[in-house]
């Protein structure tokens, strides 16, 4: 009997939150309520509030109840098309906008895309977990596709005709018959068209077939790349309101470090500087940024600590273990007892940052006692929630607005830059910006969990997987259950008590899980007296992940290039499946054994997310997330001691440049027959154990840590 059970965490909230203990009254607070303006993002009117707006599941989709919540169309013919969701790098303006447009027989360039306003839009979730394309595309199809058919039925109403005899295309309505043709904005400018786009989205709405695509499927450029390009995009950095002034908040010395008493006169006597202490919070905000400096200096010239005990990084592994909640026994006794040949490896992930472009950025402005806070975050509605919580006001009295931002990578799910913002402001009765420094940034935003994780597994004579035992400490359940084939297989998380604090990342533990799983599986081909390629592909069942692994075997030429016999140089495979979508990634490094050095020379991957609906903005998400991927594999980590981050800037912190990129050749399989799935984190996971497993190939020594080194 076969007991492939697996058992992961409930992970509910992926991040560890900063807890605001703001001391301000009810009454405290309704009294210091500033003056303001409030500005929409929009010229056009609107209704993305309208009734049937979701309840923001994670990661979900589908927010919008009713048509006008999803779009609307404009006496000047402009479709605006409104969506929860944020763009931070990934390409989701493009393919949103193509949804739509797809589904309303437009060109992509008649949609304006309204993204992440929390008072205009649907909430379609986080912008997280690779949720967008499987998820938010098919809603925004949704309600486009509802829309056009009601612009059909308007259409064959206004002329007396079946609805199947409109053709609807480039914005208008025709009847090919008598030759008559009305604009979808014609359509609805009275009350009827108006009340026809107010009904509720049907769920069982004909959506636009595969093969009839024309705007999906094609690699439409960013529709504001112009302004990115430019330098007239205004990032979340880049925003500046009237009269605005520039905010610094204290920070502890070191990790769980406890104020015990401090002094704001310094900065209180400074021309135009606001300083606030409300609980442990402590903030200035001065008409400069220098200024600002100058204040928090000041001020933490004067205040008294109180340490509390924190572990290095040198012992972080070993803390983890220990702090462990239970790790489970292999249950397997059995199987190891009777087995031809067995292992057992251990391995450790280090705790890693985000490092976007740019750093958590905020500007707060209150008006008639609500708040507009413009930020670059990837959960909009949750931050607001957030910002309301640590306000004490209610939510719909917080206006959240995300400008298209620099990066995120999982790292700004959470809003604590925009309480920071919003609390300063309403002190000063002025509008606040807040803009973390790099050292900020590194220090205080929450990390990628470092983690530990044991494999054991028996095999029989013939080299089949009997049992595979699999334990991940403290880094998480994503991709955490083998793909591949065996007899009697249990792999589970366990949560540890963490030392520093922890959040999603891109591709969060299937990073982790699939660098020891890939590379235990490498170890397991050599036991068994196989090929690396063989071996797994004698274990796998599954046609999408065979798939990419012969595809990206067969661009590397792995049957030659394995048999290389060069000391110093070495390949090697893998191979992972996470979110729906599939990677294989074959490697060749070079290894200085002087300066114990690994670099990455060539890299083949083949990448497999169902149809493709932008093949450029794709590629450059596989390519993208494996340059990104070089350096938790190879540099990247976080180092501390005494409470304190030891390499918070980028001289120390060392992030892939442009020298470290190889050659990369990829394949996009692409899936007509199948839904599409996200991008924008699997490409990540397979590329750190080719790596190690070429490292193995070339010196004979396994590496069994990230970020790896020879020595």
């Amino acid at each position: 009997m076969e007991d492939n059970t697996t058992t992961q965490a409930v992970y509910d909230e992926p991040v560890d939150r900063v807890i605001f203990d703001f001391a301000l009254s009810r009454r405290g607070f309704v009294q210091v309520l500033g003056a303001g303006l409030l500005i929409a993002v929009s010229e056009v009117p609107v209704l993305g509030q309208a009734a049937g707006r979701g309840g923001g599941r994670r990661g979900g989709g589908g927010g919008a109840g009713a048509i006008t919540a999803r779009l609307h169309i404009g006496k000047d013919g402009v479709i605006t098309v409104l969506t929860g969701k944020v763009e931070g790098g990934q390409g989701a303006r493009a393919e949103l906008t193509q949804a739509a447009a797809e589904e309303l027989h437009v060109p992509a360039t008649s949609i304006l895309l309204i993204m992440a306003d929390t008072d205009l839009v649907p909430d379609d979730g986080p912008t997280a977990g690779s949720r967008s394309t499987p998820s938010s595309v098919p809603a925004v199809r949704q309600g486009a596709a509802a829309a056009r058919d009601a612009l059909a039925e308007l259409a064959a109403k206004k002329w007396s005709v079946p609805a199947g005899e409109v053709q609807l295309r480039d914005g208008k309505a025709t009847h090919a018959a008598s030759k008559r043709e009305v604009t979808y904005a014609e359509l609805v400018a009275d009350a009827e068209g108006e009340k026809s786009l107010a009904r509720p989205i049907a769920p069982n709405v004909t959506l636009t077939a595969v093969d009839q695509f024309k705007v999906l499927g094609t690699s439409v450029p960013r529709p504001n790349a112009h302004d990115l390009v430019t330098g007239a995009h205004k990032y979340p950095s880049d925003i500046v309101r009237p009269g605005m002034l520039y905010g610094r908040v204290l920070r502890a010395p070191s990790y769980g470090a406890k104020l015990t008493s401090i002094d704001l006169a310094p900065a209180k006597a400074m021309k135009g500087v606001v300083a606030v202490q409300d609980g442990s919070f402590v903030g200035v905000a001065a008409p400069t940024a220098s200024a600002a400096e100058d204040a928090l200096a000041a001020i933490e010239a004067t205040a008294k600590w109180e340490p509390a005990p924190h572990p290095a990084s040198t012992e972080l592994f070993d803390v983890l273990r220990k702090r462990a909640r239970g790790v489970p026994a292999n249950p397997f006794a059995d199987e190891l007892g009777k087995a031809a040949k067995k292992l057992k490896q251990a391995y450790n992930i280090a705790y890693i940052q985000h490092a976007p472009m740019e750093p958590r950025t905020a500007v707060a402005e209150w008006v008639d006692g609500k708040v507009t806070v413009w930020l670059g975050t990837q959960n909009p509605f949750g931050c607001r929630g957030e910002i309301a919580g640590a306000l004490r006001v209610p939510q719909d009295r917080v206006h959240v607005i995300v400008p298209d931002f620099g990066g995120g990578f999982g790292g700004k799910h959470s809003g604590e830059h925009g309480v920071e913002a919003a609390r300063l402001a309403q002190a000063a009765g002025k509008p606040v910006r807040i803009r973390w420094t790099r050292e900020e940034e590194f220090t205080w935003a929450y990390f990628r969990p470092a983690g530990v994780i044991d494999a054991e597994v028996s095999l029989d004579a013939q080299g089949k997987l009997t049992s595979w035992h699999f334990i991940n400490i403290n880094s998480g359940p994503s991709a955490v259950e083998s793909p591949y084939r065996i007899g009697k297989s249990r792999s589970q998380t366990v949560g540890s008590e963490a030392p520093l604090r922890q959040g999603s990342y891109r591709g969060l533990a299937a990073t982790a899980n699939n660098f020891a799983r890939e590379c235990f599986m490498d170890e397991l081909a050599l036991l068994a007296g196989q090929d690396p390629l063989a071996f797994r592909l004698a274990h796998l069942d599954n046609p999408r992940l065979r798939a990419v692994l012969e595809a990206a075997a067969k661009l590397f030429d792995w049957p030659t290039r394995v048999k290389q016999k060069d000391p110093n140089v070495g390949v090697g495979l893998a191979c992972g499946t996470e979110k729906g979508s599939f990677v294989a990634a074959c490697v060749e490094i070079a290894v200085d054994r002087d300066k114990n050095e690994i670099a990455v020379r060539h890299l083949c991957a083949a990448f497999e997310c169902g149809k493709i609906l932008n093949p450029a903005n794709l590629l450059s998400q596989v390519q993208g997330g494996m340059i990104m991927g070089l350096g938790p594999a190879l540099r990247e980590e976080m180092k501390f001691k005494d409470g304190k981050i030891l390499n918070a800037t980028f001289s120390k912190y060392l992030v892939p440049r442009f020298a470290d990129v190889p050659k990369i050749e990829v394949q996009l399989l692409d899936r007509p027959d199948l839904p599409s799935v996200g991008a924008g984190e699997t490409p990540l996971i397979a590329l750190a154990p080719a790596i190690g497993n070429a490292v193995f190939h070339a010196t004979g020594k396994r590496v069994r840590e990230m970020p790896m080194r020879l020595v």
